[in-house]
């Protein structure tokens, strides 16, 4: 197997991501799509979810050693502030500009013109919710050790910026608490590099079983709807991420993609930010050179709050639904569409089912009845997965772009291993 891992590992894993289409498409014509899904999924996915739970294993760990040691290395608790604020306004910037590209593209594609919904199974969708202001006071851990164990990344995320710049300020006597979270955190990231080589193993289960078991009949019926996600996807990560990149921060774009192969493999085939944090932050530090005080931070946040890809798909599906039963929208009604789009997608990581469950949510902005709702949940409820996978790919290339203005604005970008060969 030397040749194998002769290979690098970013190559390793798109080799995976196309074979495992190949794999899965074929074993559904071969076998149906029934029996290849079960044989796939029962033999081969297990491996997939192994990958998934391994990096799961790293989540809490990464966040709350890297976060703590990244705060440490800024020297200053006052640094944190100026840090935060930009962190926070790129990310509502880009989740504009992803809700105006979503929207152009439903108004250009007309996905939902056309479409059969007649055999639809209707699916239900609650739009209860919890409060902004619950939602902000849920943040604060009453348990810092229950939301350690419970993942509760927010609480994490509060309770770390807390610790870390305690330890800031009691100077001396604090040392060796924080060379025991450096220490913590390089080991963290060592073990997070050992899992990376089962991604291309991973990628080939999870991408086999999902290509196996949408197969190509499910996707006819929505092809549309798919390529204009897909562009509009790919069209806010070269023109937005490419302007802060190439523009603002004036930095080489094929490297900064070329830096991210990875996590973007890794967040296309398990669909999941979260999951994907550990590859993320080792990518930034290793072939991005974003220092550990930005790459600890605000990567995590943004795996919780930046979801520029599920703001743009909610703007399109949204659309689809208007076009689809033949409600007229005005132009308010398309400012109401994308500025909710923007504020429910921030909270998208903690609830369950996030993007049917917030869809319901800004179809309310034009008066979609319940009935309607349920039906378009139902009708792109088979296929949801095949473009959760993109937007997630998106939402990881945001998290990165947004750090590396963040650490070059804040001096914390070593621009000699940005310009680097990729460490992959």
């Amino acid at each position: 197997m030397g040749w194998w891992f002769g290979i690098k590992l970013w190559q390793r894993v798109l080799l995976a991501l196309f074979a495992g289409v190949a794999f899965g498409v074929a074993a559904s014509q071969i076998l149906g799509q029934e029996a290849a899904t079960q044989w796939i999924g029962t033999w081969v996915q297990p491996v997939g979810t192994a990958f998934i739970s391994l990096i799961r294993m790293l989540i809490v760990p990464l966040i709350f050693t890297t976060l703590v040691s990244g705060i440490i290395a800024m020297g200053k608790p006052a640094k944190l502030g100026t840090l935060g604020l930009k962190t926070i306004g790129l990310y509502l910037v880009t989740t504009l500009f992803a809700n105006i590209i979503g929207l152009t593209f439903g108004t250009i594609f007309q996905p939902g013109r056309g479409a059969d919904l007649g055999n639809v199974e209707a699916v239900p969708v609650s739009t209860d919710a919890p409060s902004i202001t619950d939602r902000l006071l849920e943040i604060i851990p009453t348990n810092p050790i229950a939301a350690l164990a419970d993942g509760n990344v927010l609480s994490i995320i509060f309770f770390s910026i807390f610790l870390g710049v305690g330890i800031l300020a009691t100077g001396k006597v604090g040392k060796p608490v924080a060379d025991l979270f450096n220490s913590a955190s390089e080991v963290v990231l060592k073990i997070t590099h050992y899992v990376m080589e089962v991604a291309p193993y991973g990628v080939f289960a999870l991408v086999s079983y999902t290509a196996a078991s949408q197969g190509l009949e499910s996707l006819q019926s929505v092809l549309v709807l798919i390529v204009a996600v897909y562009l509009g996807l790919i069209t806010h990560a070269l023109v937005t991420y490419g302007i802060l990149v190439r523009i603002v921060l004036n930095l080489p774009l094929a490297r900064f993609f070329r830096g991210l192969t990875d996590p973007i493999a890794v967040a296309f085939s398990t669909a999941s930010s979260s999951a994907t944090l550990p590859v993320t932050i080792a990518a930034a530090e290793d072939n991005l050179g974003i220092k550990k005080s930005v790459a600890g931070s605000v990567l995590p946040l943004g795996a919780t709050i930046n979801m520029d890809g599920t703001a743009l798909y909610l703007g399109i599906l949204a659309l689809f639904t208007a076009q689809a039963f033949g409600y007229d929208l005005t132009f308010m009604n398309y400012v109401m569409i994308a500025l909710t789009a923007a504020i429910v997608s921030i909270g998208a990581a903690g609830i369950p089912s996030a993007s049917l469950f917030l869809l319901a949510i800004v179809l309310q902005t034009f008066d979609v009845s319940p009935e309607h709702t349920a039906i378009i949940v139902g009708f792109i409820l088979p296929v949801d997965r095949i473009m959760d996978m993109a937007r997630t790919a998106v939402n990881v290339t945001g998290d990165a772009a947004v750090a590396t203005a963040v650490a070059k604005w804040e001096g914390e970008l070593d621009e000699d291993v940005f310009r680097a060969p990729a460490k992959v």
